[in-house]
């Protein structure tokens, strides 16, 4: 059995050296710097590989949100500051007095300037103000805050007249992560949508990886093509953005490909700039001794974070040199099987736990389409 294997290893290891020799050798004899066009008879001695070895592909397209939009408001939340400034009632505003010299309308302040301090909405949703004391005010707009003080007023005093303004932006973060140019997290003081959004980080650097880009909700990440939104102007994609969304682009130098199943050494792969091919892949992942089907590896290829390809290649074939050698995207998924599957169902009950353990690594196709609740 030892010896057996021991075979198949070096069976495997010329497969792969053959694939890269064979397409050297026909232009050996070449003075460098020489230019050669290539012809229906120069081909004639690779016909014979010019075959694919995929067996099986299926595009996978997950659809963009449909979403309600939110209202045209800003609503009012925790750590927002409000100035509430009741007319001719300056005791029962969010104001303080400062030494100074000018005038008020209030005849008993002469000599005396207010100036407005706000007061802080707390994280139960709540403003304290003189003599009213607290008031909740969590997901209000500013003019229904005006109507609710309006009502408490008469209270202590006729005809009130307030004015609620929001000096302060801070219940509805935006954080935006990676290769922007000005990362940071950002206070949205209106509904915005995903290019506004993108635009408040003053755009993207030039190292930054858009088809790796995600939208994290909830801890979860979302369906929403970034990718397709910026390159190609998909409206679609440009949805609604919600308080606590972080927009994350990744660079694009951390390329990588992921290898599972039958291997000695599952996980990830470094993407060099002469690329990988499926074949140094497995061998770098080390196959098992036994116990595995190459004739239905898996890929799971990512385009963007709402596409992607799941494709079945025939290893055996690469490896007796019938067909070309494949290479390998940033972030494609190879899966080896233990014995023969079904179909993509099984294939992925059987991989899950291994997309579960690498799940942070993995593209935004995968997290969306395999991972989610």
């Amino acid at each position: 059995m030892k010896n057996r294997h021991v075979a198949r290893s070096v069976i495997f290891l010329l497969a792969t050296v053959f694939a890269v020799m064979t397409g050297c050798a026909h232009y050996r004899d070449l003075p460098p710097g020489a230019v050669k066009e290539i012809t229906q008879a120069d081909n004639a001695g690779i016909n014979h590989r010019s075959a694919s070895a995929v067996v099986e592909t299926e595009m996978v397209t997950l659809p963009p949100l449909d979403e309600t939009p939110p209202s045209a408001d800003y609503i009012v939340g925790p750590y927002d500051v409000l100035s509430v400034n009741v007319s001719g009632k300056p005791e029962f505003s969010s104001m303080v007095p400062s030494s100074g010299t000018g005038t008020t309308t209030t005849p008993s302040n002469i000599g005396v300037i207010t100036q407005a301090t706000g007061c802080r909405v707390d994280g139960s949703g709540n403003i304290q103000l003189p003599y009213v004391g607290t008031v909740h005010v969590w997901g209000m707009t500013q003019r229904e805050i005006q109507e609710r003080l309006m009502a408490i007023y008469p209270k202590y005093f006729k005809d009130p007249w307030v004015i609620v303004d929001i000096k302060e932006y801070r219940s509805h973060p935006l954080n935006l992560l990676g290769q922007f140019r000005n990362p940071g997290t950002y206070y949205m003081d209106r509904p915005l949508k995903l290019l506004e959004g993108i635009a408040l980080g003053n755009g993207y650097d030039n190292m930054a990886d858009l088809s790796g880009a995600r939208l994290i909700r909830d801890k979860k990440t979302i369906p929403v093509d970034v990718y397709e939104l910026l390159a190609n102007g998909d409206q679609r994609q440009n949805i609604w953005l919600r308080s606590g969304d972080t927009l994350y682009v990744p660079d694009n130098k951390n390329r990588q490909v992921f290898v599972f199943g039958a291997v000695k050494k599952p996980g990830p792969q470094p993407l060099l700039p002469a690329g990988l091919t499926l074949a140094q892949a497995i061998a770098g992942a080390e196959l098992r001794d036994t116990g595995y089907d190459l004739n239905y590896v898996r890929i799971i290829r990512s385009y963007s974070a709402t596409r992607g390809e799941l494709i079945v290649v025939d290893f055996e074939r690469i490896m007796r040199g019938e067909t070309m050698a494949m290479p390998l995207r940033n972030g494609d998924i190879v899966y080896v099987p233990r014995s023969a599957l079904g179909g993509w169902n099984d294939a992925i009950s059987e991989m899950l736990p291994s997309l579960q353990m690498f799940s942070a690594l993995l593209a935004p196709f995968v997290q969306i389409k395999y991972l989610r609740d």
